[in-house]
């Protein structure tokens, strides 16, 4: 069973996946909608989910730097529930705080154009943040406990 990560946005969603012993996520794919038509994902995340097995789904919370809930992530909320009806799969909500300021730092390390840049940084951020969530979960396997974020 393998997990992906979502990192929402306004026009595009950019998705990671876990390898199937989920110690690692890969970068997979970015995929445009029209503005805030968030439906319009299902279909083709059902076909992602269905393809790799995939047994979980994290989707990056993008609260406010003081820890509060703003309107992007009230709507990501909102989005989450779509997930949960649509697909009959857990979501969990992994804090994405500054993961795309990371993931655009990674790829401006790796020297890429503004234009490639552009359109990997949302699957990226998406990377990061399910490695995140995997990297929490696997410590808490190994130390017993369980931290909340």
């Amino acid at each position: 069973m393998r997990y992906i990560g979502l990192d929402l946005g306004t026009r595009t969603l950019g998705i990671s996946i876990s390898d199937l012993t989920r110690t690692i996520a890969t970068s997979y794919a970015t995929l445009k909608f029209p503005d805030s038509d968030y439906n319009s994902l299902i279909d083709p995340l059902k076909k992602i989910v269905d393809e790799f097995e995939v047994g979980k789904i994290v989707l990056g919370l993008p609260k406010n730097m003081n820890n509060s809930i703003g309107d992007r992530a009230r709507t990501t909320l909102e989005f989450k529930a779509l997930l949960e009806e649509k697909l009959k799969l857990e979501v969990i909500m992994q804090d994405e705080r500054l993961s795309t300021v990371e993931a655009t730092n990674y790829l401006l390390e790796a020297d890429l154009s503004r234009k490639k840049r552009k359109t990997k940084v949302d699957a990226v951020a998406a990377n990061i943040i399910l490695q995140t969530y995997l990297d929490r979960e696997r410590e808490e396997i190994l130390h017993g406990r369980k931290n909340d974020f």
